[in-house]
């Protein structure tokens, strides 16, 4: 009897361990054959992740590489997490700038802060109003202080949709296509290195954006 169940019990093991690896390797095989694809048709994509949130390790690694930062985001709350620590704190070599571009506030109710409010309001009734501003706001004292602090950092403020988040540095760019109604971070986001199509996209999103946007009286002058 006693080894009638260690049979079950081992078979049922290596049936879990032949499963997780098979996982494991899909997924790494995945990730081989869109990196591959994307080469061919000239993008190139180095990997395409579910939720934005997922891509946060990788981010960070090569924040810590960077040489430059430029930031397009429609809240900033990655700005304050763990993703951007060394870059604030002095724990790696300071990239030549920084520059980050948050919603603007000033443009009242029919701003698109409030549309994309709306927006995720339905699809999470926790979503009160003002609740967005409000973690912008916080974002933006947060980010000033930090310019405070360094020489290499430029704040402006930007009144377009809110329809994606752009974080390039000189190397990848990380561009997360909002989902209408869904959070940013359980949005889909492709990291793209240079030079390809979906690393000039991504930069171009955000030079543009740039050009257009408001600088912050308290960081710049």
């Amino acid at each position: 009897m006693a080894d009638f169940v260690m049979g079950v019990v081992s078979s049922l093991a290596a049936t879990a361990l032949t499963v997780a690896s098979g996982w494991v390797l899909s997924k790494r095989l995945r990730c081989v054959l869109t990196a591959m694809f994307s080469r061919l048709a000239g993008l190139p994509v180095r990997r395409v992740y579910e939720r934005q949130e997922l891509a946060s390790p990788d981010l960070a690694r090569d924040l810590a590489n960077a040489q430059w930062i430029r930031v397009l985001t429609g809240r900033g709350n990655e700005l304050t997490r763990d993703t951007f620590k060394p870059v604030w704190t002095g724990g790696m070599r300071p990239p030549q700038f920084i520059e980050v571009l948050l919603p603007d506030l000033r443009c009242g109710p029919d701003s698109w802060v409030a549309r994309r409010e709306e927006d995720v309001r339905r699809a999470d009734p926790t979503f009160s109003t003002g609740f967005l501003a409000e973690q912008v706001r916080t974002n933006t004292h947060f980010v000033t202080a930090a310019a405070r602090r360094h020489g290499n950092v430029a704040l402006r403020f930007y009144d377009l949709p809110h329809t994606h988040r752009v974080i390039v540095t000189n190397e990848v760019a990380y561009l997360t296509l909002y989902g209408g109604s869904v959070h940013g971070r359980h949005s889909p986001c492709v990291a793209a290195r240079r030079p390809g199509l979906v690393y000039d996209l991504a930069l171009s999103l955000f030079n543009s954006a740039w050009e257009q946007s408001e600088p912050d009286d308290r960081t710049d002058g």
